[in-house]
């Protein structure tokens, strides 16, 4: 998928497709050792910080400058490490901030749907529309700063099984009548079901201090 060009310093709105990208690395040992120092660092960073101002510099990095940075870094990284774990939840909050309508939807379809806690778990109201969607990821994402963050990882893991059921029951919906957009739907729901897990798995691993 096509990645266009941006303006530095330019806020950036970017297709949903974008949670499905990977990016290349041509020293794999050299991008894994930074990948794990920065996160470990950045995380010690933001824990340390008494005002919170650095967790809302992380909490809006995204947004302001777009994941390309944040991709470098992180991006090779193995799903269940702390890189890896940061990674997946930015690309988490650039999906839901740069289509939050299609969130939303997918969000009240699952909630409907789903006979699990999870939506109690991932901790949205009811019903949720694109911007409480939008404060629930940052609020989720501040929690991996500031605040437990096996917790946090929780939230997001549920969050995450809430949408991949919604985005399950409209590709069914669509399956006859539009079926680019439903293979499109199931792509994203096997994505989201696979982040969810792994998410599930980081917060056990950080629980047991496992997880670097």
């Amino acid at each position: 998928m096509s990645d266009q060009s941006r303006e530095f310093h330019k806020p950036v709105r970017r297709p949903a497709e974008l949670f499905d990208r990977r990016f290349a690395a041509e020293d794999p040992a050299e991008v894994s050792r930074v990948a794990h120092s920065t996160a470990a660092a950045l995380l010690a960073r933001a824990r340390q910080d008494p005002d919170g101002e650095v967790v809302d510099r992380l909490v809006a990095f995204t947004a302001q400058y777009g994941i390309d940075d944040i991709a470098e870094l992180w991006s090779r990284s193995p799903a269940r490490s702390l890189p890896g774990t940061l990674w997946r939840l930015y690309l988490v909050q650039l999906m839901i901030h740069d289509d939050p309508q299609t969130a939303a939807l997918l969000y009240e379809r699952g909630r409907v749907e789903i006979t699990s806690v999870d939506p109690v778990v991932a901790g949205a109201p009811t019903p949720a529309g694109p911007d409480e969607l939008v404060q629930l990821v940052d609020t989720i994402l501040r929690g991996l700063f500031q605040g437990d963050f096996a917790v946090a990882l929780d939230r997001a893991a549920a969050f995450c099984r809430v949408e991949a059921s919604g985005a399950t029951h409209l590709a069914d919906d669509y399956d006859h009548t539009e079926p680019d957009r439903a293979a499109a739907l199931t792509t994203r729901a096997l994505r989201l079901a696979d982040y969810a897990t792994d998410l599930t798995a980081c917060a056990a691993l950080w629980r047991r201090q496992s997880l670097t």
